[in-house]
C-alpha cells in the first residue's frame, strides 16, 4: 500500500511540476530533466509513467480538466432552471479561474495553444457536457442564442480567464459586484 501511494505521490509531482513549468515558461522551454528536477525524481521515473513529453502534457492536460469540470458542476443538477444552472456553473468556473489560478492558466493556455493534441481536447471538450446539455436545452427552450456552442464558450466563458489573467498581474481585483457584473454581462451575451 505503501509504494502504491509512493507511486500516485510521484506522478503527482511530475503533473504539478508539468503545470508551473509550462506556466512559467511555456511548453517549449520545459524539457523534461527540467520536470523530472522539480518533481524530485530521476528522469527516467517520468517513462514510467507517460511515454513522451507530448503525452505527459496531454495528460496533464486531462488530469487538470477533470478537476476544473469536477468543480464546476459540483452544486449543479439538471433539474435547475436553465438561467439557473448557468448561473450555478459559471459562479463555480469563476470561483475556480480566480482562486486555482495556476490550474486554471494551464488550462487557458492549453485550449489557446497547440500544444495538446486533438484527441486530448476532444477528450477535455467531453468533461463539458453538462454545460453543453444546458445550452443545448437552453436553445430548444428558446432562452439561448442559437450558435455553436464554441461560440457560446467563447462570448461566456472566456472572458474570465482575462480577468484571472489581470488579476493575477495585480492590475485588477474582481470585487463581488465585479463578479456579479461579469457573470450578467456572459448571460446577457448567449441568451435571447
Amino acid at each position: 500500500m505503501a509504494q502504491l501511494q509512493k507511486s500516485i505521490d510521484k506522478r503527482n509531482a511530475l503533473i504539478k511540476a508539468t503545470i508551473e513549468l509550462v506556466n512559467n515558461n511555456g511548453f517549449h522551454a520545459t524539457p523534461m530533466s527540467k520536470i523530472a528536477k522539480m518533481a524530485n525524481v530521476s528522469p527516467a521515473t517520468i517513462y514510467l509513467y507517460f511515454e513522451n513529453k507530448q503525452d505527459l502534457v496531454n495528460k496533464t492536460y486531462i488530469d487538470v480538466k477533470a478537476q476544473y469540470t469536477s468543480y464546476a458542476f459540483e452544486t449543479y443538477t439538471t433539474d435547475m432552471s436553465v438561467e439557473h444552472g448557468f448561473e450555478i456553473i459559471w459562479k463555480r468556473i469563476a470561483d475556480f479561474k480566480l482562486n486555482e489560478s495556476e490550474n486554471a492558466m494551464f488550462l487557458a493556455q492549453c485550449d489557446n495553444t497547440p500544444i495538446i493534441d486533438e484527441p486530448s481536447l476532444q477528450e477535455g471538450i467531453k468533461h463539458l457536457q453538462p454545460l453543453l446539455d444546458l445550452w443545448e436545452r437552453g436553445k430548444k427552450e428558446g432562452l439561448i442564442k442559437n450558435m455553436s456552442n464554441y461560440l457560446l464558450y467563447a462570448y461566456a466563458i472566456n472572458p474570465l480567464s482575462f480577468l484571472m489573467m489581470a488579476q493575477k498581474r495585480g492590475a485588477f481585483q474582481l470585487e463581488a459586484s465585479q463578479l456579479e457584473d461579469a457573470y450578467q454581462s456572459a448571460w446577457s451575451s448567449i441568451k435571447n
